[in-house]
């Protein structure tokens, strides 16, 4: 009988637990975790903590009687494993009930143990006021500094998924609420300019949104010592009395009632290390493809693992809960047996952000650029279905590709409707090899409440396709600000448009009087040309290179550059 020893829970673990039962019925299937939940839903905590999710008992998913009674699982929580014996293939468990110790034997060990908040090093942060988020006790524990204290401003310290989230959180429950970026954007996993559609979205929700600032000091200030609301008050619901002075780097402060540190995580892998298992470059316990450690007999996957990354092939951190599912079923068939290879990650995410959602797939720019990967781009701001027909949202849409092969290295898109549409299928396209001359073709559903006859995936492949094939010659929004005296900045909107703003410098031509207007550009000088989201400009473009001119078409248009300095 083969016995598989399971270190947490959450995704990686429990799927694999349950995996393994399903394969086999007589294996001995033992997991430990250090907290008192197996199975809960931590992507849900920010929208219990905002009331959407109403029910606390929702995000919990499994229990050990449950998962006892449907796969045989014998589940002990509130037990750490605190030293893993790999000569003996034996762990130490300590029970954190009694703290009694004991040890248990294994044939496989599986290693899920997640990651940690990143806490920076900070003067003053460890206070009764200041808090993380990444399982049930944390959540519980700042809505009840919200119940007792009832907080009229809170303060968040980083952007990233669980940050936006709980911003959004707070401004659900009226609580005045400052966002600190230290990057100049949110969302990292998107590039700038597509972030600024994500900042006028958070600005105008009245967040106070400091970005390229980072925390320096914390200072809890005590309006009395913790005292009981009612005197009959259980000392676990007692009232913190008190208020936080935050310092920024830029010479600023604030006076905050509660805050939530959201930077971060990072892989846990003390246990690892201590037992010597090969740790990777970006800091995560190192896998094979078939999900093993340097030892064979343990494996390990979800947060705590680097990946396979599906683009570039190098290793890399991507702490999400897909991935973390897919590892922990195919490590329980490779403990059994079986031989699943582990296809890498592609980092697919999105993100609710108010009445946006940001979503992304692959590579970013910044990444490619950091790992010199030669690539081009393409913007497009079109309908997310028939724009003809009733609650037509704006797809803001950018498409990462090699610029000889049409290789597509990733894909992100903002807006109110569709946006997980579009990023589903580029990732199911990335996966599958498609190029984005391939792109072109892809038969998606259309009637007017849902979609468009080309999709917003099929504009942006014609665009990428047209550069790849000489038929367009592109200049993006960053490059807008170093023209010379040899360039001439052509805005072929209609009049009317330009009071929404405008390029300084521009000759405005509408396209439909450019035929007979030609003689008013010179044919010296590179016409830069731009619309609003870059369609009108093509045709514009077609027109003068048509007729002898050189020139170039602003991907994006107007609507990219000027998000990229929001």
């Amino acid at each position: 009988m083969t016995k598989i020893v399971i270190i947490g829970g959450v995704a990686g673990g429990a799927s694999a637990a349950a995996r393994a039962r399903r394969l086999s019925e007589t294996a001995h299937i033992l997991m430990f975790e250090r907290g008192p939940f197996i199975s809960f839903a931590n992507c849900g905590l920010p929208y219990h903590i905002g009331g959407e999710i109403t029910e606390r008992s929702k995000l919990l998913l499994q229990t050990p009687e449950s998962f006892l009674a449907r796969f045989n699982v014998d589940v002990r929580v509130m037990s750490e494993v605190i030293h893993i014996d790999r000569q003996a293939k034996t762990v130490t468990v300590r029970n954190l009930v009694d703290q009694q110790e004991y040890q248990e034997d294994y044939d496989f060990l599986l290693l899920s143990p997640g990651a940690s908040p990143v806490v920076p090093s900070i003067q003053g942060i460890d206070n009764p006021l200041t808090h993380t988020l990444r399982n049930i006790p944390d959540m519980d524990r700042i809505i009840q500094t919200i119940q007792m204290n009832k907080p009229e401003h809170a303060t968040i310290v980083g952007g990233g998924f669980i940050g936006l989230e709980v911003m959004e959180a707070f401004h659900r429950l009226g609580i005045k609420t400052t966002l600190i970026e230290m990057a100049d954007q949110v969302m990292t996993p998107i590039d700038r300019e597509m972030a600024g559609f994500a900042h006028a979205e958070i600005r105008a929700k009245g967040i106070d949104l400091k970005l390229g600032v980072a925390l320096e000091s914390v200072e809890y200030i005590s309006t009395d010592h913790i005292a009981n609301v009612d005197s009959g008050e259980s000392e676990d619901h007692q009232h913190i009395a008190g208020e936080l002075k935050l310092s920024l780097n830029n010479g600023a402060s604030l006076t905050t009632d509660i805050l939530i540190i959201a930077i971060g995580v990072r892989p846990e892998i003390k246990l690892a290390a201590q037992a010597g298992l090969q740790i990777g470059e970006s800091g995560g316990i190192y896998t094979n493809e078939y999900m093993q450690t340097s030892d064979p007999a343990i494996y390990a996957v979800g947060d705590a693992v680097e990946d396979q990354d599906f683009v570039t092939g190098k290793q890399t951190l991507v702490p999400l809960a897909g991935p973390a599912n897919r590892q922990g079923r195919m490590a329980a068939d490779n403990m059994l047996g079986r031989h699943e290879t582990y296809q890498g990650t592609q980092g697919t995410a999105i993100c609710k952000i108010f009445d946006l959602a940001v979503a992304s797939t692959g590579k970013n720019e910044k990444q490619l650029k950091r790992e010199g990967v030669a690539y081009e781009k393409v913007y497009v701001h079109t309908a997310s279905h028939a724009s003809y027909y009733p609650g037509a949202e704006v797809v803001s849409f950018k498409m990462l590709f090699d610029p000889q092969t049409g290789k597509i290295f990733g894909a992100q898109a903002v807006g109110k409707e569709g946006i997980d549409k579009r990023i589903d299928v580029m990732a199911v396209a990335q996966r599958a090899g498609m190029t984005v001359a391939q792109l072109q073709h892809l038969e998606l559903t259309y009637a007017p409440p849902y979609g468009s006859a080309k999709d917003v995936i099929n504009q942006a492949a014609f665009v990428a396709t047209n550069l790849i094939k000489g038929d367009a010659v592109a200049i993006h929004y960053d490059q807008i600000d170093q023209l010379t005296a040899d360039q001439v900045l052509l805005d072929v909107r209609n009049p009317g448009e330009l009071q929404n703003g405008y390029l300084e410098g521009a000759i405005n031509i509408p396209v439909d009087q450019l035929r007979q207007r030609l003689h008013e550009l010179p044919k010296d000088k590179e016409i830069i040309i731009y619309c609003q989201v870059g369609l009108r400009g093509n045709v514009a473009y077609r027109q003068l290179v048509n007729n002898g001119f050189k020139a170039r078409n602003l991907i994006g248009g107007y609507r990219t550059y000027l998000f990229a300095k929001a």
